[in-house]
Parts: structure tokens; sequence; C-alpha cells
């Protein structure tokens, strides 16, 4: 098992990853008004696009092209610029459509919805300046770069990340499902958390 950093290393970088997964962001900002709006299983596919977007940030980082990433501070600077963008854009788009808080559930619209949630919040996650600083600075200072089993212990701690996510997610999630009831109540609370 030389995939496995040592045990100080796992500790250090358990913390590290539980205050980030605890952190609110762009990805936990989706998936929890998904879950809100739309119930569980948009919830949960915005969950799951965030998922697929770490291992995405994994595999980069195992291969190299977080380095030439960091190595750049131009390209570097075009990601920031690129995720900026996109938030913005996300942000128009509520402002635009007004409140995004609408608790009513359609089921036509509900199935539309699962796909789109799910690309949405794969282009966040890629583009989410935390998640990319995250990976491109913080992972492979986990793994020393004369190691030979460097990009196996990359990818085992840019999964473990993600496994280690999922029940601060999973309780998020299931949880703001029974939040909506109150916030059906009261469309002042509604306004407020749009």
């Amino acid at each position: 098992m030389d995939f496995l950093p040592d045990t100080t290393v796992i500790a250090a970088f358990t913390a590290t990853a539980i205050v980030l997964t605890l952190t609110p962001g762009p990805d936990m900002t989706l998936f929890l008004s998904r879950a809100l709006t739309q119930g569980r299983a948009a919830g949960f596919a915005a969950m799951a696009d965030a998922n697929t977007g770490l291992i995405v940030h994994t595999l980069l980082a195992a291969y190299g092209l977080s380095a030439l990433l960091a190595a750049s501070a131009t390209a570097f600077l075009v990601v920031k610029i690129a995720g900026a963008a996109y938030l913005l854009w996300l942000a128009f788009q509520t402002l635009r459509h007004g409140s995004a808080l609408s608790l009513e559930k359609k089921q036509q619209e509900r199935k539309a919805s699962l796909a789109s949630t799910w690309a949405t919040g794969l282009g966040i996650n890629l583009l989410n300046p935390k998640i990319v600083l995250f990976f491109v600075t913080f992972l492979p200072q986990s793994v020393s770069a004369h190691n030979e089993n460097a990009r196996g212990q990359l990818i085992f701690l840019g999964l473990y990340f993600t496994v280690l996510a999922l029940p601060f997610t999973l309780t998020m999630i299931m949880a703001a499902e029974k939040f909506s009831s109150a916030l059906k109540r009261s469309p002042r609370i509604m306004r407020v958390m749009d």
C-alpha cells in the first residue's frame, strides 16, 4: 500500500479537509439552494457534480497539470477570472429571474433540472477558487515530489477528500429539505436567503 501517506500527513490533511468542507462556498450554496427549492434529488445531483469536479481536480493534481497551472501566474489568473465571471453570470441570472427560492415543486421542471443542476455544479466546482487553490497549493504539499509513489498518494488524498466530505454534505442536504417547510411559511426569510 505504497499509495498511503504516513499518518501525520493524513491527520493534517483530514483537519484541513474538514475545515474546507464546512467553509461556505459556491458548491455548498448550490447544493443547499437546490435541495431547498427542488428537493433532495436536486441537492444530491448538485453534490454529485461537486464530487465529479473534485475527482477532476485530483487527476489534474496527480498528473501534473495543477503544477503547470501553479507555475504560470497568467494561467492561474485566467482560471480565477473565469471562475469569478461564471459566478457573476449565475448571480445575474438569479437577479434577472427574481427569487430563486420558489419552493413549489413541479414534476416536469424537476426532471429537466437534474441534468442542468449537475452541469451547473460541475462548472462551479471546476472554477471554484477555493477548491482550485486547495488542489493547486495544499494537496501537492502533502506529498514529497521525490516520492516514487507521489501520483498514487495524490490520487488517494484527493479521493479521501471527496469521501471525507460526504457525511457533511449529505447531512446538510437532508436538513435543508426539512428547513424548507419553515421557509414556505415566511416570504421574508425566503428573500433574505435568496
